[in-house]
């Protein structure tokens, strides 16, 4: 993925924790910066299904979920799988869909299945959401409420790459496109698998209480009117276990949690006068709290 993404490691090792982690991202930046080219890159260098919907205001849930379609020869229906059924999901400009279409994601995002006229079907698995948005212009959009927020691990921004890196993007596709050239670096099966050991990577019960003590800071800052909800801390949890097995490491140590806060509880929490924070100050909030408790050794 690096030889697609120049200059963005950082954003590309927070995508593999949020896979490892079970997790959705939601990636806000201006136009034209990778982020579409992020996820296809990503959905191919780990072998796994990918589906786009360019979100409209006219798009609606069925165009996501799927729908039934009457069959005249026997009077029965029949089911359309939408592009929710798949692997991976980018949903691009998620902010110009209407709220109706936003809430159709929810249910598939905290519960890997969605309800189409009262019956139940599973997603498959691993499934995962990259979801866009433009930051700027918000003519014709609607704003992601907070229920929704609070369901992707990390709310992430590519911004622009530095001169070199950029530099050397246009010169490598000059005359071919470098996501041609990606293969696989791990199959579906093997994915299952890392997924189901980050579950098992071993968490002592004092970082686990430095944890809480970080979502309950969250919850009481003078700053802040709404803190980090429960699923932030358990989102906070899994990607901790993530980190450690990306590290090669059996345990959670206070740093991964120290590391991540501020990435996950971020877009969870808003201040006094009910805006959300933009995302350079609310991180160097969620530091200020994460440096204000003290560190487990």
């Amino acid at each position: 993925m690096n030889a697609v993404i120049r200059g963005k490691k950082s954003v590309i090792e927070w995508m593999l924790l949020a896979v490892l982690a079970e997790s959705s991202v939601l990636l806000e930046d201006v136009p034209g910066v990778g982020k579409t080219t992020l996820a296809k890159s990503f959905a191919a260098s780990v072998d796994l299904q990918f589906q786009r919907v360019q979100c409209t205001p006219d798009l609606l849930p069925s165009d996501i979920l799927g729908f039934n379609t009457f069959q005249p020869a026997d009077g029965s229906f029949a089911f359309n799988p939408g592009p929710i059924f798949t692997n991976l999901l980018l949903v691009d400009e998620i902010n110009r869909a209407s709220p109706r279409t936003q809430s159709a994601l929810l249910e598939a995002m905290a519960e890997r299945q969605v309800t189409i006229e009262g019956t139940r079907h599973a997603l498959p698995s691993p499934f995962l959401v990259i979801a866009t948005q433009n930051p700027h212009g918000f003519a014709g959009t609607f704003p992601l409420p907070e229920s929704q927020l609070d369901r992707f691990l990390f709310q992430l921004s590519m911004d622009y790459p530095d001169a070199d890196s950029e530099a050397l993007l246009l010169l490598e596709q000059a005359n071919s496109n470098p996501m041609a050239s990606i293969r696989p670096a791990i199959d579906h099966a093997q994915l299952l698998r890392c997924q189901q050991f980050v579950r098992s990577v071993h968490v002592e019960r004092v970082v686990v209480d430095y944890l809480v003590q970080i979502v309950h800071a969250t919850r009481n800052h003078s700053r802040l009117e709404l803190g980090a909800s429960t699923r932030g801390a358990q989102l906070l949890f899994r990607a901790a276990q993530a980190r450690a097995f990306a590290d090669r490491r059996l345990f959670v140590l206070p740093d991964d949690v120290q590391y991540l806060a501020p990435l996950v509880l971020s877009h969870r929490v808003t201040t006094k006068d009910g805006q959300p924070l933009d995302a350079r100050a609310n991180r160097e909030l969620l530091t200020e709290i994460c440096g204000s408790i003290s560190v487990p050794t």
